[in-house]
């Protein structure tokens, strides 16, 4: 099934960290059916999320796109999935993996490297046993639903892709840029759950926007 996303949706650059979000403010912001930045924003093209911001020589690693719920994040990664899927955009990607926060929370309890977590999910990559020599992109879709503990100071380092551990610990070595540092990532969330990972590891954040 091919999904059609609203053509009015676009993508807008919030600079920085944009605060805690509490879940009664974003359920107000549910009800106005809005959500905007305090700054003008910038068009960009969910196509272009990864390119080197202006001043910078060096491409976006780790992308976090914000909005309430039923915005079209999820919508937008697949768009972009699709896009990429068939040769319309990203082609420097060799490797697209979308991964579902609360598909990931079933597996809270087991240990993977990260090699094994793909194979999991994506059965026709096995045997691939290194993903160091191709250029990856992981797309971790709703934050907001992850059961995980992303525990940024206290987890162990992992480096290798070959060494079992916990989900969270993967998660958290892999958005630190530990574990695979020549990957790129994708993490959708409503605002509340964005704390969640530290801004120092987002390098560029954007929301969602239906109201153009």
């Amino acid at each position: 099934m091919i999904i059609r996303p609203d053509r009015k949706k676009i993508l807008f650059i919030t600079e920085g960290n944009t605060g805690e979000v509490s879940d009664e403010h974003e359920v107000r912001q549910i009800e106005a059916e809005s959500w905007k930045p305090d700054r003008p924003e910038i068009v960009i093209r969910d196509v272009e999320i990864f390119k080197p911001l202006p001043g910078r020589d060096d491409p976006v690693r780790t992308v976090m796109t914000k909005g309430v719920a039923g915005i079209g994040k999820t919508v937008l990664t697949q768009k972009f999935t699709l896009d990429w899927a068939e040769d319309k955009a990203n082609q420097d990607v060799q490797f697209l993996f979308p991964f579902m926060f609360r598909e990931l929370n079933l597996l809270k309890e087991k240990q993977f490297s990260l090699v094994d977590l793909v194979h999991h999910f994506f059965t026709e990559t096995q045997e691939i046993c290194s993903f160091e020599h191709f250029q990856v992109l992981f797309i971790f879709d709703g934050l907001d639903e992850s059961r995980l503990s992303l525990d940024f100071q206290n987890n162990e380092i992992v480096t290798d892709v070959t060494k079992s551990a916990s989900v969270d610990v993967l998660l958290t070595n892999l958005i630190r840029g530990k574990l695979l540092p020549s990957a790129r990532l994708w993490i959708t969330t409503r605002p509340a759950a964005a704390n969640q990972i530290p801004s120092e590891f987002i390098g560029l954040s954007l929301g969602t926007s239906s109201a153009f």
